[in-house]
């Protein structure tokens, strides 16, 4: 087999290995049709199949039951944050939105071009370096919904409670910790994510409604631009992103086969165990750059002393093999993207690099 590096890219991120392999062994000829599953048709028997089977999965795996729809979509996350408050703020009326992060504040920013936007909480201030305390999160009781990010790639911050919104519906952009542990699922009326971090490949965006807020929905929009258009054709009024698709359904069979979320959790609470621990034992040496109680399970992040010696880590980790840890261009830094199919040995790995380094540096 080629060698294969350690992948800290935040998205697209590290597949599974055991995907990998199913996806090139079932290339050239999907289930004796005689052609890849990149040429099928999304009218295809092959590829309802396929459909459904992901649907299924996605209510399995994420433990949500018939009231919950599950939706394939295009455009990534960033589309979502202009579909919400287009389909779900009324005339007048107003949503709220928790800032934690970039992608949390771009979300609230779409909103404020079609409606009103409250600032529920906001830690930009402070550099976005922590989550709310739930007693921090302020709002009006009659907005459409309350929106928050769960896990904030870029700063490496995420929550480990949320808020209890009674009548008001909560939403979560979750892209970078879907399906990295136990979660209930059913306290949110909806939850989004794309699939480039802990699903998939780039491409596919899951969607997942609540019956009772879907009703809630504006009429009027374009067809495009409107979730029940999904709901009604199970996501193929046109053509999905059928490959996306595909290897989502053997992403979410891979994560049941580790033992469902509990598994994947407790694999990934060693993981971040391990790799805070190094940071921690030298830490006037690689400093974390979030408030502990806030810290990411998916994106850890830290400072090394200079930029010269972040530059040179960066460099010698490739050399050993470990790719993707530059931290994002607006807050530089180094940023370790450990999602589920990066392995407890590849963080073995990692801090074992870690430790040569804080002697050679």
């Amino acid at each position: 087999m080629v060698k294969r590096v350690v992948n800290f890219n935040p998205g697209p991120a590290a597949l599974p290995l055991d995907v990998l392999k199913i996806v090139q062994e079932e290339l050239l000829d999907y289930q004796n049709s005689g052609m890849s599953i990149l040429e099928s048709s999304h009218r295809a028997k092959e590829f309802e199949a396929v459909n459904d089977a992901a649907i299924a999965l996605v209510h399995e795996v994420l433990g949500v039951g018939p009231d919950y729809q599950v939706l394939f979509m295009g455009g990534g996350a960033s589309t979502q944050f202009a579909l919400i408050p287009m389909s779900f703020v009324p005339a007048g009326q107003t949503a709220a939105y928790i800032d934690t992060g970039e992608f949390a504040n771009k979300a609230m920013k779409e909103c404020q071009i079609v409606a009103k936007a409250h600032i529920a909480f906001s830690s930009k201030e402070e550099k976005y370096r922590r989550v709310p305390k739930m007693n921090e999160i302020k709002y009006p009781e009659d907005v459409a919904y309350l929106h928050l990010c769960s896990n904030n790639t870029i700063e490496g911050t995420q929550y480990h409670e949320f808020p209890e919104t009674g009548k008001i519906p909560l939403i979560a952009d979750m892209s970078s910790d879907i399906a990295s542990r136990q979660l209930d699922y059913k306290q949110f009326a909806m939850f989004y994510a794309g699939a480039q971090k802990n699903l998939g490949p780039a491409g596919v965006t899951l969607v997942v409604i609540r019956n009772d807020f879907l009703a809630k929905a504006k009429t009027g929009l374009p067809t495009m631009f409107t979730y029940k258009t999904y709901v009604d054709n199970k996501s193929l009024y046109n053509t999905p992103p059928v490959f996306a698709v595909y290897i989502m359904k053997l992403v979410l069979e891979w994560v049941k086969k580790q033992g469902g979320l509990a598994g994947v959790e407790k694999v990934n609470a060693a993981k971040k165990d391990l790799l805070y621990g190094a940071i921690d034992a030298n830490a006037d040496f690689y400093k974390g750059t979030v408030e502990k109680t806030s810290r990411s399970w998916s994106n850890v992040t830290m400072r090394l002393p200079t930029e010269a010696l972040e530059d040179k880590f960066i460099a010698d980790a490739k050399k050993e093999g470990l790719i993707g840890m530059k931290g994002h261009r607006s807050v530089g830094g180094i940023r370790f993207s450990i999602y589920n199919a990066v392995s407890l040995d590849d963080i073995k790995k990692t801090v074992e690099f870690m430790a040569k380094f804080r002697k050679t540096a």
